[in-house]
C-alpha cells in the first residue's frame, strides 16, 4: 500500500510509548518519513520487508536512543548517511538488499559491523564491503613477513639463497595482498553474525534483562549437551538441564538446525519480541546463544516438569494433581494464552497448545512456554509461514488444511488440553487400538458413553 509521509507518521506515533516501531513485512510503499528522527526515545525501528524508496533520512541520526535499526529488504537508493555513526547505542544494523550506493562508513557507532549490514547493495564500496570506491588507494595489505637472512655459510650461497627467497616471497606476497588484507579484516571480525555489536570489556551482551550465553558456556553447564540431561524432546529440538557458573538451574532448549541465508536478524528479532512477553503465566526467556552451526535458547528450570508429565509420568507413591490444582493450571495457562494473543503487539500466536508446553513452577502454577517458537523457526527468506507447526492431536483442522493460524487455532489447542488435564490421557495414542477406540482424544471424548468415568 502506498503510504504518505505524514499517515506512516501517524501509525509511528501510536507505537512511541513503547519506543519499537515494527512495521515490518506491511507492503508499505513511499519514502521513510524524515520526522522519525524526531522520535528521540525510539530504541527500536524495524520497516524491513517493505517497498520503501528514496535515500535514509539524515535525521535518524538524531535518535540517541535507537539501538536496532532494520531496513533491509526494501528498495532504498543514495547514500548512507553520515549522521549515523553518530548513535553510539546502535547495536544492530541491517540495510542489506537495498539499491544503496557510496562509500560505506567505518567509523564511530560502524566500526564494528560486518559485511552482512550491507550485502546486496552492488553500489556500496568501501573496506567492509571489499569493493574499493572509485578514485580510493587499493585497500593496504599487512605487512609482508620477511624472514631474517642468515649470517652467513659456505661460499655466500646461504646469504644469496635466502634473499633469492626473501624476494620471491614477497613477490608472491604482492599479488596476492589484496586477497590477504580482505581475509584479514575478515578474520578480525566475529564471525558468529548474530549480533552485530561493538565489543567491550565485558564480552557478554545484554539485551534488557536478556542475555546472549557463549556456546562454551552452555556445554559446561549441560556437560557438554549429555544425554544424561536431557529434560524433553519435541517438534523445535531437545531440551536440556543445565547448572550455570552462579549455581542457577536453566533449561537450554537447542533448537533444530534450519537456517537459510539471511536469517540471523530476523532470528535475532523474533528472540527480541519473546523476551518482551513478560507474564506470570508465560515462561521467560532468560538469554540464548547463536554460533554459525548452533542456535539456543536459555529459560529458568521449572522444577515440576509439564502437566503432561504430572499427568502420565508421576511416580505411583505421589497422588495425582487434585482439582483445585488442574483448575489452577487451567485459568493460569489461559491468562497466559490471553496476554500473548491481546497484550503483544503484534500478536504473537502459539500454535503447538498443548500439555506438554503448560510447564509448572513451584507452587504448581501454570506457565506457558515454547511461544514464538513456530513462528521463529518459519523464517526463510521472505518472511512468511512456510510450514504447519504442531502436534498431531492438538492441531485445529482448518490450520491444517490452510496453513493459516490465528488465535482460534490455539483455542482448539487450548481445548484439547483441557480434556488433557481432566482425563488424564494422550491427544493421540495408538494405544488405544487395542480397545478399539479412537487414537485422536477428541473423537475418543465423543465416542466415549463412560466419559467422566476415565477421570483420574
Amino acid at each position: 500500500m502506498m503510504v504518505s509521509e505524514s499517515s506512516l507518521f501517524i501509525q509511528v506515533c501510536l507505537t512511541f510509548a513503547a519506543v519499537f516501531i515494527q512495521l515490518y513485512s506491511n507492503n508499505i510503499s513511499g519514502p521513510i518519513p524524515s520526522d522519525l528522527g524526531n522520535l528521540t526515545s525510539l530504541v527500536s525501528l524495524d520497516l524491513y520487508l517493505n517497498s520503501f524508496t528514496g535515500p535514509i533520512p539524515e535525521p535518524l541520526g538524531k535518535l540517541s536512543k535507537l539501538r536496532f535499526l532494520r531496513l533491509n529488504n526494501n528498495s532504498l537508493t543514495g547514500p548512507i548517511p553520515k549522521s549515523l555513526i553518530n548513535i553510539s547505542s546502535l547495536q544492530v544494523l541491517d540495510l542489506s538488499n537495498n539499491h544503496l550506493s557510496g562509500e560505506v562508513p567505518d567509523t564511530g557507532s560502524f566500526s564494528l559491523f560486518t559485511p552482512i549490514s550491507f550485502a546486496n547493495n552492488p553500489e556500496l564500496c568501501g573496506p567492509v564491503t571489499g569493493r574499493p570506491c572509485p578514485g580510493s588507494p587499493p585497500f593496504s595489505p599487512p605487512p609482508p613477513f620477511v624472514p631474517p637472512t642468515p649470517i652467513s655459510s659456505p661460499g655466500g650461497v646461504g646469504a644469496t639463497g635466502a634473499i633469492a627467497g626473501g624476494v620471491a616471497a614477497g613477490a608472491a606476497l604482492l599479488f596476492a595482498a589484496p586477497a590477504i588484507a580482505f581475509a584479514w579484516w575478515r578474520r578480525r571480525k566475529p564471525q558468529e553474525f548474530f549480533f552485530d555489536v561493538p565489543a567491550e570489556e565485558d564480552p557478554e551482551v545484554h539485551l534488557g534483562q536478556l542475555k546472549r550465553f557463549s556456546l562454551r558456556e552452555l556445554q559446561v553447564a549441560t556437560d557438554s549437551f549429555s544425554n544424561k540431561n536431557i529434560l524433553g524432546r519435541g517438534g523445535f529440538g531437545k531440551v536440556y538441564k543445565g547448572r550455570l557458573a552462579d549455581g542457577s538451574l536453566v533449561a537450554v532448549k537447542r533448537l533444530k538446525e534450519e537456517r537459510t541465508p539471511g536469517g540471523e536478524l530476523q532470528f535475532q528479532t523474533e528472540v527480541e519480541m519473546i523476551s518482551m512477553a513478560v507474564h506470570r503465566n508465560l515462561l521467560r526467556l532468560r538469554g540464548f546463544c547463536m554460533t554459525p552451526t548452533e542456535r539456543l535458547l536459555v529459560y529458568p528450570y521449572m522444577a515440576n516438569g509439564s502437566v503432561a508429565s504430572c499427568l502420565r509420568e508421576r511416580p505411583p507413591s505421589q497422588p495425582p494433581l487434585d482439582w483445585p490444582t488442574r483448575k489452577r493450571i487451567a485459568l493460569g495457562s489461559a491468562r497466559g494464552l490471553s496476554y500473548l494473543h491481546d497484550h503483544c503487539d503484534p500478536k504473537i500466536i502459539h500454535r503447538d497448545v498443548k500439555a506438554a508446553n503448560i510447564l509448572l513452577d513451584e507452587e504448581f502454577e501454570a506457565v506457558v512456554g515454547d511461544f514464538g517458537l513456530a513462528k521463529l523457526m518459519d523464517y526463510k527468506d521472505t518472511h512468511v509461514t512456510t510450514a504447519v507447526r504442531g502436534t498431531i492431536g492438538h492441531i485445529a483442522p482448518e490450520y491444517l488444511s490452510t496453513g493459516k493460524s490465528s488465535e482460534k487455532t490455539d483455542v482448539f489447542g487450548y481445548g484439547i488440553m483441557l480434556l488433557e488435564l481432566i482425563t488424564g490421557q494422550r491427544a493421540f495414542d495408538l494405544a488405544r487400538l487395542a480397545n478399539d477406540d479412537d487414537v485422536m482424544l477428541l473423537d475418543w471424548v465423543y465416542a466415549s458413553d463412560a466419559f467422566f468415568s476415565h477421570f483420574i
